[in-house]
């Protein structure tokens, strides 16, 4: 399974960026497809995710300025960031899970950098 992300840049405080994360190869019964990010210094946190059911669930600092969706014919996940934030400048990692929760897959990441 290849996750290929799209999407990181440069923003100032306030600005938007759509992130992008497409899933190829041997994809069987996502379970769910989500970010993570870390940041200079960081330990790998939970951004949001989303579930196969369509629930999704979003860490606290984001909430309201942040939105996962899923294209599910194209394995594809987005996340809308809007009012950006000096603090959410980090490298931002799709991830899977599939086949029952026995299979996991992370990207290479990219990067997001909010300037104030």
């Amino acid at each position: 399974v290849q996750l290929v992300e799209s999407g990181g840049g440069s923003v100032q405080a306030g600005g938007s960026l759509r992130l992008s994360c497409a899933a190829s190869g041997s994809i069987f019964s996502i379970n769910t497809m989500g970010w993570y990010r870390q940041g200079p210094g960081k330990q790998r946190e939970l951004v949001a995710i989303y579930f196969s059911d369509g629930r999704t669930n979003y860490t606290d600092s984001v909430k309201g300025r942040f939105t996962i969706s899923r294209e599910r014919a194209k394995n594809t996940v987005y996340l809308q960031m809007n009012e950006l934030k000096p603090e959410d400048t980090a490298v931002y990692i799709c991830h899977l899970v599939q086949n029952r929760w026995s299979d996991e897959h992370w990207g290479q990441g990219t990067q997001v950098t909010v300037s104030s």
